[in-house]
């Protein structure tokens, strides 16, 4: 199931980005390699009160009356796996990523269990929230007062981000939180543990936590330390599986972006954020989302360490990575082509380009839309043309990996332009103009992306024919 997740998440503060752009990202990753998803726009609602109903556990919450536009990438199995539409953004320009696994100790847990039966769970947090969110702030609060409410089925972490602010919340028991304002000048990295650390509850307004957090705390005798309230050592874990599947994920990611730093991979209290050092810029991102600790001797398809130091820790790009997505949200231009999420989808991040999905749109390809659940050759599935770019690719990875790059090097040049021509195209546009003009432009920006992979795809294959070991050179004369 995919709730048995496990993903990689790396946020940015606007005065640390190379042009002002607050940047919020993550790895989808789940179970299996083979998960199929679809990208899809849920329409805006109006004077339509309903309920949700979970796939996952017996939950039904109550949704408002009136509820924003916004994108999901469900999975497309729902009868077994649930919705989970991971990430995306409202109309407002609100993003919503959902969610990084949290795992909590039994210490926590014993004192406030999570509402297995009928708490709130990743599979519906995102369409229990994100419509009805104005402000990234606003998400905080807003799923806040839904765990206080149905209490919470799952440990998970939660990203939202607008264009001033992002912020990242940490959900551990049934009925208890925090959250912290990642600040302007700063970038943070996290996976699958208790990432927040101190928490100043003098500081509303770069953090955030449930009623009675520290009541609750004193109470139970569940904090190890003298002077501090630190929510990692409180609420997370520290085990043997932390250091092997999660803490060099944080630790490679700081190893990128702050190597005048010494840091173990293996280092329990890893900071959460920390200073940048250069501007961030949107292939930053994706550049340690799509990484596998290269440079490193633990790099599992790289060329230093021994075969012991290669399997040693979990990678951060996966075969089960389903879609990773950095949500850009751009100042000093019109709102309509402000919020981009760039996904990959299917195929692993390694070798897949990130594609732009400006917020405003409100049309969903088809192509994207209409996802099998098994691979069909005759199909013009996107999910499963990366994913077998990603096989072709891998299969033969030092004869194919030279040409991959340059298609991706190529491709993130194409979007920057086309996104450049379009930024220009919708000013003084009313909205639905604008909506309008980039559902087409978008269409026509697949139809490129199609056309370059697909003819990616059969280089290489052919060049793969050409590598048979079923070969043999014969006399030319016999």
């Amino acid at each position: 199931m995919k709730k048995l997740s496990a993903c990689t998440t790396i946020l940015v503060g606007k005065k640390a980005t190379i042009d002002g752009s607050t940047m919020a990202a993550r790895n989808d990753d789940t179970a299996t390699p083979i998960c199929p998803q679809r990208f899809v726009v849920y329409p805006a609602y109006h004077n339509h009160p309903n309920q949700l109903h979970a796939y996952l556990n017996k939950f039904v919450g109550d949704r408002p009356a009136d509820g924003y536009r916004y994108q999901g990438v469900p999975n497309v199995d729902l009868q077994h796996e649930g919705t989970y539409d991971e990430s995306g953004f409202n109309e407002k320009n609100v993003a919503m990523s959902a969610t990084e696994s949290f795992y909590a100790n039994e210490r926590v847990l014993a004192a406030d269990p999570q509402n297995t039966e009928t708490g709130i769970d990743e599979d519906d947090i995102v369409a229990m929230t994100l419509p009805f969110i104005n402000s990234a702030r606003e998400g905080v609060e807003y799923l806040g007062k839904l765990v206080a409410k149905y209490g919470s089925a799952a440990g998970n972490g939660v990203i939202f981000s607008d264009k001033d602010e992002v912020w990242y919340m940490e959900i551990a028991t049934g009925h208890h939180w925090v959250a912290q304002r990642i600040p302007d000048d700063c970038y943070a990295v996290t996976g699958n543990r208790a990432a927040i650390q101190d928490i100043d509850f003098n500081d509303p307004d770069n953090f955030m936590w449930s009623d009675g957090i520290q009541d609750f705390v004193a109470e139970n005798h569940l904090n190890p330390d003298m002077d501090e309230f630190n929510f990692r050592h409180i609420f997370g874990t520290a085990d043997v599986f932390d250091l092997h599947y999660n803490t060099p994920r944080q630790w490679y990611g700081h190893l990128l972006f702050r190597p005048d730093v010494s840091m173990d991979p293996e280092d329990f209290d890893l900071p959460f954020i920390m200073k940048a050092k250069h501007k961030f810029t949107v292939e930053d991102l994706e550049k340690f989302l799509s990484s596998h600790y290269e440079n490193t001797p633990y790099d599992p398809v790289g060329h230093l360490g021994t075969k012991h130091d290669k399997e040693l820790y979990r990678p951060i790009s996966l075969n089960r990575t389903q879609n990773s997505h950095v949500m850009q949200v751009r100042p000093n231009v019109p709102e309509a082509a402000s919020a981009i999420m760039w996904m990959t989808f299917g195929g692993i991040p390694t070798f897949s380009p990130y594609m732009p999905f400006m917020a405003q749109a409100d049309a969903s390809d088809p192509r994207f839309r209409n996802t099998p659940m098994k691979m069909d050759m005759e199909s013009d599935s996107a999910y499963w043309l990366f994913r077998r770019l990603s096989m072709v690719v891998e299969s033969h990875l030092s004869a194919f990996a030279k040409q991959d790059m340059d298609y991706l090097k190529d491709m993130r040049q194409y979007f920057y332009s086309w996104l450049a021509e379009n930024t220009k195209h919708v000013e003084g546009m009313s909205d639905a103009e604008a909506t309008d003009y980039l559902n087409q432009r978008t269409t026509e920006m697949f139809d490129e992306v199609f056309k370059r992979t697909n003819k990616l795809m059969a280089e290489l294959m052919t060049k793969g024919l050409e590598m048979s070991k079923l070969t043999f050179d014969m006399d030319p004369n016999l």
